[in-house]
């Protein structure tokens, strides 16, 4: 199975802005969950919400993240089934990080769920200029993972 086989098997979409694709999989008035698929020719651009995300390896490669928090420091978890080698299947990125994220391979299949459910309003994409500045040791992944102008996608 390769990326295109899940796309058509999930109905997965471009996710304008952040970049990806996806399709939501749950949705009520208490929480959201999406399938979130990578590629190499693409990635999670950096944001943040207002909101916890769990993020959930389900196939495919490794996703490397990159988190941004409040206090300043910076954590790059990878996301995955490796155990012994480190990765973890689940990723909390707690309310207000910055986090971006790619694939570590060909395609990665994820999962994010948010409770609260997600709201576009709790929702903001980095901009790159002002990240590198905030985060100056994560410059080179910021300029990797942050869109030049934020409404690109």
């Amino acid at each position: 199975m390769d990326a295109d086989d899940v796309i058509e098997l999930l109905g997965l979409e471009p996710l304008p802005g952040e970049g990806g694709r996806w399709a939501q999989t749950w949705c009520d008035d208490h929480s959201t969950a999406i399938y979130f698929l990578l590629r190499p020719d693409d990635f999670s651009a950096l944001h943040r919400l207002a909101s916890p995300e769990l993020w959930h390896h389900y196939a495919g490669a490794a996703v490397d993240m990159l988190l941004l928090e409040p206090g300043g420091s910076v954590r790059r978890p990878r996301l995955g089934d490796d155990l012994a080698g480190g990765e973890r299947p689940v990723v909390v990125v707690t309310p207000g990080t910055w986090m971006g994220a790619e694939t570590a391979g060909d395609w990665s299949l994820v999962g994010t769920t948010m409770a609260p459910g997600y709201d576009e309003v709790g929702f903001e994409l980095g901009n790159r200029a002002q990240l590198a500045d905030a985060f100056p040791e994560a410059a080179a992944d910021i300029e990797r993972l942050a869109r030049e102008d934020p409404r690109d996608g």
